[in-house]
């Protein structure tokens, strides 16, 4: 019989292989990223994403919920439990949307390797508000959180660090994700997962075509021109990544899901290097290294260990 403390190593081994998995999809997705953004603006691409995201999560939640994967919502006389369903979708799209736009807007003013790094320090920025709650969040993944900046800095920077406008609406771009990260975690606890997805992105969805038809202009030409890399976006980038996001942080603090989730630099560099034939430097490949063994050292079950084998022997 397993212990209670093994229960829990699995399924927090499970957590963060969904948010390994995420990282990839989204590092993955630069590309596509870039691509689409040379024929259609920031909100236009995040409101047809979002839109067609949205859409493929009706059918995913209902074959969830068929298999009985899905949290049961039922509502009482004051209808709470929808409420906070919907409260968590349109915080969660909201910031989803401030901050993908802020990152969108940010790199037109700055380079690649600049907004990869700062846009990448909601490793930093979540542990920190963590703890500002009062939440333990251990010496461990301090630790942890150390080496993934200075792999992040390895991995990105090839210039001086500074800020300029292009930067500082980065910066917030980070502080955006960070307080998306911390709302998911949130919901996520309080209404089923899947459910939370497709609400965060029909609030997003919307946030984002009020953006479009206010500042931006787009025809039929263009937007056929970016439609493969908005699908890829759409199917892969957020309707993949950010379910196996949501699902994943159910299983793990939010500081430990940052830190997984910064692999999305490293699977970035990795895909230039294997798809685009980018040359990876021996400064990017330590990078590289030291962010996988920062992933690998805050999964290490040191103290929760001690304690578990503790109950399990008293």
């Amino acid at each position: 019989m397993q212990t209670s403390y093994q229960n829990r190593r699995k399924t927090e081994l499970v957590g963060a292989l969904m948010l390994a998995s995420a990282a990839l999809v989204w590092g993955c997705a630069f590309v596509a990223q870039s691509i689409g953004a040379g024929y259609v603006g920031a909100f236009t691409f995040l409101a047809v994403r979002s839109w067609i995201a949205f859409l493929i999560m009706l059918p995913v939640e209902k074959i969830f919920r068929m298999l009985g994967k899905t949290k049961k919502i039922k509502s009482d006389a004051k209808g709470e439990n929808r409420k906070t369903l919907v409260l968590g979708g349109l915080i969660c799209g909201f910031f989803l949307f401030a901050g993908s736009a802020a990152q969108q807007i940010g790199i037109a003013h700055t380079t690649t390797a600049k907004c990869g790094f700062i846009s990448a320090m909601y490793v930093v920025i979540v542990p920190v508000i963590y703890a500002l709650f009062g939440r333990d969040v251990g010496l461990k993944t301090w630790v942890s959180v150390l080496l993934s900046v200075c792999g992040l800095y390895l991995l990105c920077m090839k210039e001086q660090l500074m800020l300029q406008f292009g930067d500082s609406v980065t910066l917030l771009c980070a502080l955006l994700f960070s307080v998306q990260i911390l709302a998911v975690n949130h919901f996520v606890k309080r209404t089923d997962g899947i459910r939370l997805v497709a609400a965060q992105f029909l609030a997003e969805a919307v946030f984002a075509t009020i953006g479009m038809l206010l500042w931006e202009q787009t025809t039929w030409t263009a937007l056929a021109a970016a439609m493969p890399a908005i699908l890829y976006a759409a199917v892969m980038s957020s309707g993949v990544g950010y379910s196996m996001q949501t699902l994943g942080q159910e299983k793990l603090n939010p500081a430990i899901a940052s830190i997984i989730m910064s692999l999305e630099s490293v699977f970035s560099a990795l895909a230039g290097w294997m798809v685009l034939h980018q040359t990876l430097t021996l400064r990017e490949g330590l990078g590289c290294a030291v962010m996988l063994f920062a992933t690998i050292l805050v999964q290490i079950p040191v103290e929760k260990a001690m304690i578990y084998r503790k109950k399990d022997t008293a």
